[in-house]
């Protein structure tokens, strides 16, 4: 029998996105693959039922019953407790687990004995890039950024000459040259604005300088493996503030993109940087779920504090369901030719290195140390 693959509706608060958009599951069933899709699952994001069903798919109104005849689930955000009490045992449920934040939920899955694989988990090497779902979902997010910090700031962007004389274009920094900050770097060149950008990544100044912004310069390179920054030692942070401190105070816009994987998201605005700068600047924190890169950003909520308007958005892929849907349903498109054979079969054994360092619980069993960690440390 061909594998059986579940999309329901996501139910998290504000959540628009659908795991699978109907060009993949034309791929998907076309290959042998039965495809379910909850009624309604793509409305938010811009992809009505008779899509997928000319896609091949069938459009299921019972939500318990998609949950238990699906052999793969796919979503985007971890299932709640209601999904997980549908799901049989060795049911396989792939999407961003974010597991040190939903230890609750990775619970309930352990005790179903279901089977999981967090995409943010996937090892960052070359044989991956398609699967990316970090990447492909910051680049959504870089750029709303960008729109939300020019829709907030009372200043045009680009340089304007007027009857009414000459407007000068306004200076916007990024701070975190990964994925996101490169897209709002590029999104907000496009808007007109004088652009920089730092990283404590010194191999991330020619990504900055190739989209025409200028890279802030420190002699400190923080680049750890997989790409990722590694923490600052006390000394590098002190240098740093000091560099970001006069940045920050002469910025129209900051962008603030800088993030930890696992970890609570590094200060890098202070209280006071906030008051140096200018009446009707703002800034727009990206890193406002894992506590954010200002101090005073408040997650969710935008705020005006020294006169400057502090934007804490959350989950903004999910402000542009439609391409992000489109791009994160083209990842998991990657990801399944991994857990599907040829044969239309679920793959059970798990040693390739992509599928072995994204595996979070196998039959029930946690196999991610650092998650199996925190849950014991929970009991």
């Amino acid at each position: 029998m061909p594998v059986q693959i579940s999309v329901p509706k996501e139910v998290a608060a504000g959540e628009r996105r659908v795991a699978l958009v109907p060009d993949v599951v034309r791929a998907l069933t076309k290959s042998g693959v039965q495809v379910a899709v909850e009624a309604s699952a793509g409305l938010s994001a811009g992809y009505p039922d008779d899509g997928f069903t000319a896609a091949g798919a069938v459009i299921e109104s019972d939500r318990a019953k998609l949950y238990g005849a699906g052999q793969v689930v796919l979503k985007v955000q971890p299932p709640d407790v209601d999904e997980t009490s549908w799901m049989k045992p060795g049911t396989v449920v792939v999407g961003l687990m974010n597991a040190s934040r939903n230890l609750d939920r990775v619970a309930k899955m352990r005790d179903a004995k279901l089977t999981a694989f967090a995409l943010e988990l996937l090892p960052r090497i070359t044989r991956a890039q398609s699967m990316d779902v970090l990447s492909s979902q910051a680049t959504v997010a870089g750029y709303r950024a960008a729109l939300i910090a020019a829709e907030l700031s009372p200043k045009f962007l680009p340089m304007l000459t007027t009857a009414a004389g000459t407007i000068r274009p306004a200076k916007i920094l990024v701070l975190g040259a990964g994925v996101a900050g490169l897209m709002a770097i590029a999104t907000a060149r496009r808007l007109g604005g004088i652009v920089e950008g730092y990283d404590v990544r010194r191999a991330a100044g020619e990504q900055v300088r190739s989209l025409g912004a200028k890279f802030l310069e420190l002699q400190i390179d923080a680049e750890a493996a997989g790409g990722y920054a590694r923490e600052l030692s006390d000394e590098e942070k002190k240098q740093e503030a000091a560099m970001v401190a006069k940045a920050v105070a002469d910025a129209d816009l900051v962008i603030t993109t800088a993030a930890i994987p696992g970890r609570k998201a590094p200060i890098l605005v202070r209280d006071a940087m906030v008051a140096q700068m200018r009446p009707g600047s703002v800034i727009v924190d990206l890193a406002a779920e894992t506590g954010g890169n200002c101090e005073l950003t408040k997650p969710g909520e935008n705020v005006v504090v020294h006169g400057v308007t502090i934007a804490g958005p959350l989950n903004l892929p999910s402000q542009l369901a439609y391409h992000a849907s489109q791009m994160y349903a083209k990842n998991l498109q990657s990801f399944l030719t991994l857990l599907i054979t040829k044969e239309v079969t679920l793959v059970t054994d798990y040693s390739d290195e992509i599928l072995a360092g994204s595996l979070l619980l196998a039959d029930g069993i946690v196999r991610h140390p650092p998650t199996a960690a925190l849950l014991a440390g929970g009991k």
